[in-house]
């Protein structure tokens, strides 16, 4: 059975310099557990087949990202070969995919959900911001360069959009990157530092969370780059009602898959 590392912040040498961490925040797809506010919709297995379909979508693109052979003059900017396979590539991609995952025990439930080229981080804390902090915190405590904090929720951001936020983070020694959704809140913060203020008496509330992290960012007078696409959040509630954005196959099989419920969001196929 495929197995994933598993990454500790307490131990050193585990991430070359130069590298950004791609981390999805996930909870492992159980049913009941996830996207519990389209049930009675769909039903709680039906639900985690729908979180697994996001999460595998998501996952693909930031891999995809990680491929990428950095463009400009960063392409010079490689790290120096150590004689392993795994430092040549590091040379060239700058970004490893992360999940950043809860519960602890849970590993093999992302078995047959993550490509192979990714590493597993237990989340820690108690409210959302806290993980989110947390979860900076600690992959800079791996020894990442730089931190993307992604969301599973908007399955339909391209490869490119990662790849931007990465570019754009080295850019300086302190910036923040967010990558923006059309209801107001985001999919991505990419982070040079672990600003802890801006996960504090944050409201996550879509409609409310970008704006109160640009506010919160302007008061620490911090540099936030606001420049890369929008993408459309597919949320779950969305799926079931109304589609604006793209739907990959993958997600449209999800849906179709619950035949017993075809008639609640059928007119969205």
């Amino acid at each position: 059975m495929k197995t994933f590392p598993v990454l500790d912040p307490t131990l050193l040498g585990q991430v070359g310099r130069g590298f950004c961490a791609l981390a999805v925040m996930t909870k492992a797809p159980q049913a009941g557990l996830v996207k519990t506010r389209l049930v009675p919709l769909l039903t709680p297995d039906e639900a985690a087949e729908l979180n697994r379909s996001f999460l595998r979508d998501t996952a693909a693109a930031i891999s995809n990202a990680c491929c990428r052979r950095p463009v400009g003059d960063a392409a010079s900017k490689s790290l120096p070969l150590q004689g392993s396979a795994s430092h040549r590539e590091a040379a060239t991609t700058r970004a490893m995919g992360i999940a950043v995952y809860t519960p602890v025990g849970s590993e093999p439930l992302y078995t047959d959900i993550l490509p192979n080229n990714y590493s597993l981080f237990p989340q820690r804390g108690e409210k959302f911001g806290e993980r989110l902090y947390f979860a900076a915190e600690d992959l800079f405590k791996c020894g990442f360069d730089s931190v993307c904090l992604i969301d599973s929720d908007s399955p339909t951001v391209p490869a490119e959009n990662f790849a931007t936020a990465v570019e754009l983070l080295n850019t300086s020694d302190d910036r923040v990157v967010l990558g923006p959704c059309e209801d107001g809140g985001y999919y991505l913060i990419g982070l040079t530092k672990p600003h802890r203020e801006l996960f504090e008496q944050i409201d996550f509330r879509p409609c409310a969370a970008r704006e109160k992290l640009v506010s919160k960012s302007n008061c620490c007078r911090l540099d936030m780059t606001l420049t890369m696409p929008r993408a459309y959040a597919a949320c779950a509630t969305n799926c079931c009602a109304t589609m604006f954005g793209p739907i990959s196959p993958r997600i449209r099989e999800s849906l179709y898959a619950s035949s017993s419920r075809r008639r609640s969001y059928s007119g969205v196929l």
